[in-house]
C-alpha cells in the first residue's frame, strides 16, 4: 500500500509543547495530555482560560474532528475533537488536522491506533526515562494510504461503531446526573437540623468491611480502573490475591488519597458474581449499605457534593500524599431517610444501573469489533463491503 508522509499531508499542526497558558476559574477548557485516554477527551477535570488569553494562545482554533496526540507521558495516545466548541491545549500536546484531498483527519485518528504506525512513531521518539517525539520528527511518521476516498469510507465504518459507544457513554452520564438530581431532591444533601431530624451514617452504613481474603488469582480493582463521573468499573484485571481492600457486589468504593478523592473517583460494584469478592487498592475506603438500606443509596452518598466536601476537609497527611482517614466518615450526619423514599430511590437507581450495565456490554463489543476490523480495513486486507455489513448488524 501506497503511504504519505505526515509532514505533507497535514493542513494545521498545532504545537504547544513546553508550555501553559495562564489558568483562571472559569472559562474555555484546556485539554491535558492526562485527559486523553481510550479515544476519548475527558474535560470533566480540566483547566480553564480567560477568552482574551484563548484569542493570544490559539492562533489556529482546533475544529470537530482534529486529531489531539500526546507526544510523551505517555506517547502516542490520541482522540478525536467531538464538537465545535473553543478548546486549547496544554503542554505535551499536537492537535492535527489533515488536509483535504489528501489525508482525512478521522481515518488519522483510526491510522494512529494500529500498531504498524505506533511502532513508526515510537521509532522516532528520544528520551532515556520517558518517551517523546519532537516536532521534526512527528513530522516524518508513515501513513498508510490507499486513497482519500477509501480514508473517509473507512472513517465512516469505524466511526460508526465510535459513535454508538458515544451515545452509550452519554445515556450514562445522564442517568449519573438524574440519580444524583433525585438525592437532592429527597432533601438528604441537606444541611441537616435538628439532631432529632438526622442520622450518622454508620447506623446506615458499614465502612471498610471484613472480607476474607480470596484464594489465588481474583478480580483486581486499581485506582485507574475507577471512572470520575460514573459508576461502573468497565475493566478490572485480575491477579493475584494479597493485600490491598476486600469488596463485593453491592459496594461502593471511593478513594481516599489526593488528588483521586478530589477528582471523585468513586464506583458501585456490580461486575462480580454472586459470591466473588475482589482485591483492589490500599487506597480506597469500601462502603457497604446496612440491611435495609438499598445499595445504590449508598453509591449516591459517596457522590454526594456535602459527603465529599467532609470527606476531602478531613484529609491529613503531607501535601501531595493527603489521605481521608475512613474513621472520620461514620460520623457524617445526614437528614434521616423516609423508607418509603429510600425504597423508591432504591429501585429506581437499580433499573438505571441495569441498563448502564446492559450500555457497558453493548459497548465493550462494538469497541471489540471496531478493533479487530481497524487493521483490516486499514492494510486493505478487508473489504469495505464486508466490514460495512458486519458494522451494520452490530450497530
Amino acid at each position: 500500500m501506497l503511504e504519505l508522509i505526515l509532514g505533507d499531508s497535514l493542513e494545521v499542526l498545532i504545537d504547544n509543547r513546553g508550555k501553559n497558558p495562564p489558568y483562571t476559574e472559569n472559562g474555555i477548557p484546556v485539554i491535558s495530555a492526562k485527559a486523553v485516554k481510550n479515544g476519548r477527551i475527558n474535560l470533566g477535570e480540566a483547566r480553564r482560560i480567560s477568552r482574551e488569553t484563548y484569542e493570544n494562545w490559539m492562533q489556529v482554533e482546533i475544529n470537530r474532528h482534529d486529531v489531539i496526540l500526546t507526544s510523551e507521558a505517555p506517547l502516542g495516545e490520541c482522540a478525536l475533537v467531538e464538537s465545535d466548541e473553543p478548546l486549547a491545549i496544554a503542554q505535551r500536546l499536537y492537535a492535527l488536522r489533515g488536509r483535504k484531498g489528501v489525508l482525512d483527519s478521522r481515518y488519522l485518528y483510526y491510522a494512529f491506533k494500529t500498531k504498524s504506525v505506533q511502532a513508526d512513531l515510537y521509532s522516532r521518539a528520544s528520551g532515556s526515562t520517558v518517551a517523546g517525539i519532537r516536532q521534526p520528527e512527528l513530522l516524518k511518521v508513515r501513513i498508510p494510504d490507499p486513497g482519500y476516498t477509501t480514508q473517509m469510507a473507512i472513517a465512516e465504518i469505524l466511526g460508526a461503531l465510535d459513535d454508538k459507544i458515544g451515545v452509550n457513554e452519554r445515556i450514562a452520564e445522564t442517568y449519573e446526573a438524574l440519580l444524583a438530581a433525585r438525592f437532592v431532591q429527597y432533601g438528604w444533601d441537606d444541611e441537616p437540623g435538628l439532631l432529632s431530624n438526622t442520622v450518622p451514617l454508620m447506623d446506615l452504613i458499614s465502612f471498610n468491611p471484613t472480607y476474607p481474603t480470596p484464594r489465588g488469582i481474583a478480580a483486581y480493582v486499581d485506582m485507574a480502573a475507577v471512572p470520575t463521573s460514573r459508576g461502573r468499573v468497565t475493566s478490572p484485571g485480575r491477579r493475584v490475591a494479597t493485600s490491598g481492600m476486600k469488596f463485593r457486589n453491592g459496594d461502593t468504593i471511593m478513594a481516599r488519597i489526593t488528588p483521586c478523592l478530589e477528582n471523585g473517583k468513586t464506583a458501585f460494584i456490580d461486575f462480580l458474581d454472586a459470591d466473588e469478592i475482589a482485591v483492589g487498592s490500599t487506597e480506597f475506603i469500601v462502603l457497604r449499605s446496612k440491611p435495609g438500606i438499598p445499595q445504590h443509596f449508598t453509591y449516591a452518598i459517596a457522590r454526594s457534593p456535602r459527603f465529599r466536601q467532609h470527606a476531602i476537609s478531613n484529609m491529613v497527611g503531607t501535601s501531595g500524599r493527603q489521605r481521608c482517614p475512613a474513621d472520620v466518615l461514620p460520623g457524617f450526619r445526614i437528614v434521616r431517610p423516609d423508607e418509603a423514599d429510600l425504597q423508591k430511590f432504591g429501585a429506581d437507581a437499580q433499573a438505571m444501573f441495569n441498563h448502564v450495565r446492559s450500555l457497558d456490554a453493548e459497548s465493550i463489543h462494538l469497541a471489540g469489533l471496531r478493533d479487530s476490523l481497524l487493521p483490516g480495513l486499514i492494510s486493505g486486507a478487508l473489504r469495505l463491503k464486508d466490514a460495512e455489513c458486519l458494522v451494520s448488524d452490530a450497530a
